[in-house]
């Protein structure tokens, strides 16, 4: 096989959730010390925060001072995955290395009575651990078909796989799930008892993620149509869930 010739796979990807109802790891550093009420300890909670979102943020120290760089990932099981270029420091600081992750999903703005009042809606996932950069050329094209299908759902299967060189370029990062928090806040303002009978107006806008219609490449063959997986993402909200 030529070096830029794509490399076929058949590599299984789970894309079974583990079961549900596991607690969340209780460490010094996944406890919560403020509003602990907007903590959640089901498992099932940081794979639905994971599961719904795009970019998550890598921190990790370089040189002695801390950098913190979104991008893309994707999970199967207890199993973070985050990719970039194999050029990316960032990705390369982290191989061995304590670092955080974070996911965030703005569900709306809360705007009380008074200003100290106002708030978000909110669902955010913490993830704490040594993280290590996969060699395994197997391993780390079933991680990108992971990433690349929490991005795109179905993607992978619709577009041409990564060559042997473009794999090479190609960082990927796995992180368990081992230690972690779930911080949610939902609902309306909670104001002070006299600003009540106010009549400032309160209440909350709801924000949510949404895709408009594809836009084709205007360098597409004719007769090139929009694929389903494509087509029926759009008018959707992404990876929306309410918590209790």
């Amino acid at each position: 096989m030529g070096a830029d010739e794509p490399m076929s796979t058949n590599l299984p990807v789970s894309t079974d959730s583990p079961p549900s109802g596991l607690p969340l790891s209780a460490t010094e550093r996944t406890t919560l010390h403020r509003l602990r009420e907007r903590g959640r300890t089901d498992r099932a909670d940081l794979y639905a925060v994971l599961d719904a979102g795009l970019v998550c943020h890598l921190g990790v120290i370089i040189d002695g001072y801390p950098v913190v760089v979104p991008t893309g990932y994707g999970r199967s099981g207890d199993t973070l995955y985050l990719h970039g270029s194999s050029g990316n420091r960032a990705l390369h600081a982290a191989d061995n290395r304590e670092v955080c992750v974070t996911v965030t999903h703005l569900d709306g703005l809360v705007c009380a009575r008074a200003v100290f009042h106002h708030s978000m809606n909110y669902r955010s996932a913490m993830i704490f651990g040594t993280a290590r950069v996969i060699t395994d050329g197997a391993r780390r094209l079933a991680a990108l078909r992971i990433v690349t299908d929490q991005l795109v759902p179905g993607r992978w299967d619709h577009a041409r796989p990564p060559t042997r060189k473009e794999l090479a370029a190609t960082a990927v990062l796995e992180l368990p799930l081992a230690e972690a928090s779930v911080k949610v806040r939902t609902g309306q303002p909670k104001d002070d008892p006299e600003d009540y009978d106010s009549d400032i107006w309160a209440g909350v806008l709801p924000a949510q993620l949404m895709f408009g219609a594809a836009e084709p490449d205007p360098a597409l063959r004719a007769g090139v149509g929009v694929p389903e997986h494509i087509s029926k993402l759009a008018g959707r909200a992404r990876g929306r869930r309410e918590f209790g």
